[in-house]
């Protein structure tokens, strides 16, 4: 059961990681995140009463609510931060793709986005009292002629962004992210994965890859212990030809893996109200930290305590500079 949320205040109580936090530098970065857009679609109201006709509550729906999903709310993270984003995404030919662009705007958020004949995904949740009830979702897998459109939209735009996120939720706009890791590693541009599935070769030559725990266990099976788990994470990240490697472990914080070995944070929410979203949060201040010059150790930090203070909120939510500084 979630907890109650964290105080506004609740920032000022975790640790501080031991770099600055690099706003200036960010205000001048580049990020470009390709991957699965979707709509966060909340129905917010009341319940009264269970249905005559079912066993379930009847919710008197008072307002409603949509926010940018998946790759989206990466990208809007990144725009709270303060650097300078591009979204490169698959949309449908439908009204839910104007509400992508209208929102994109609204935050501040440069996009390219691809039409295909696959509706734009919506994740509609009804919530009765701040707790959700129901999660309905609208998706389809675009085809192959959509994806290679989207890879011929973005190859031109690596070049003039400073790092390249790669927001995968396995809803198919990342068919050919072979290409895309590619052509930043050829660039010179870190690429910045949040994965999905078991097959990591797909991920080949990226900077880092951020599983959380489940999506670890799924790319290396199950580990005795935290020394086996390292062997693990080496064996993975030597196998890939990849440079960092990140699992994100909700209560158990994060761990870092690299040439210099295992780096760790713990976590530091005080109390869990909502995790959605919250991998967003770290990707998106992974990527601005990295961009503004810092090192792995230290974005994963500030990444770190993103999180400790996302999941204190409903819903996907955004972190601001305000909110991180100690």
């Amino acid at each position: 059961m979630p907890g109650k949320p964290i105080c506004p205040s609740g920032s000022k109580n975790l640790k501080a990681p031991d770099s600055v936090f690099p706003a200036e530098a960010i205000a001048r970065s580049r990020i470009l995140v390709v991957g699965d857009v979707m709509i966060d679609r909340y129905w917010f109201g009341d319940v009264h009463r269970i249905s005559p006709e079912a066993p379930v509550p009847v919710v008197h729906v008072s307002r409603s609510e949509d926010r940018l999903g998946g790759a989206a709310n990466v990208a809007r993270n990144i725009a709270a931060l303060g650097a300078q984003v591009t979204l490169a995404g698959l949309v449908g030919r439908d009204e839910t793709a104007g509400v992508v662009a209208r929102l994109a705007e609204a935050e501040g958020i440069a996009h390219a986005l691809v039409a295909a004949d696959a509706p734009t995904t919506v994740k509609m949740r009804v919530l009765g009292r701040q707790q959700q009830l129901l999660r309905v979702d609208f998706e389809a897998m675009p085809d192959a002629a959509a994806v290679a459109g989207l890879t011929a939209r973005v190859l031109p735009l690596i070049a003039g962004h400073d790092v390249v996120v790669l927001s995968d939720y396995a809803k198919g706009a990342l068919g050919q992210v072979q290409a895309l890791i590619a052509a930043a590693r050829e660039a010179g541009k870190l690429a910045l994965v949040d994965p999905k599935g078991d097959d990591y070769d797909r991920y080949r030559g990226a900077s880092l890859v951020s599983p959380n725990r489940s999506e670890m266990l799924d790319a290396v099976g199950r580990w005795r212990d935290e020394g086996d788990l390292l062997g693990r994470a080496q064996a993975l990240r030597s196998r890939l030809d990849i440079e960092a490697l990140l699992v994100t472990r909700s209560e158990q914080g994060m761990t870092l893996f690299t040439d210099a070995g295992r780096d760790h944070v713990d976590a530091q929410a005080h109390e869990v109200f909502d995790v959605s979203g919250a991998g967003d949060t770290v990707l998106a201040t992974l990527a601005v930290c990295r961009a503004a010059g810092l090192d792995w150790h230290a974005a994963m930090q500030w990444a770190n305590r993103a999180a400790g203070i996302v999941v204190g909120k409903l819903g996907t939510s955004i972190i601001t500079p305000e909110e991180l500084q100690p």
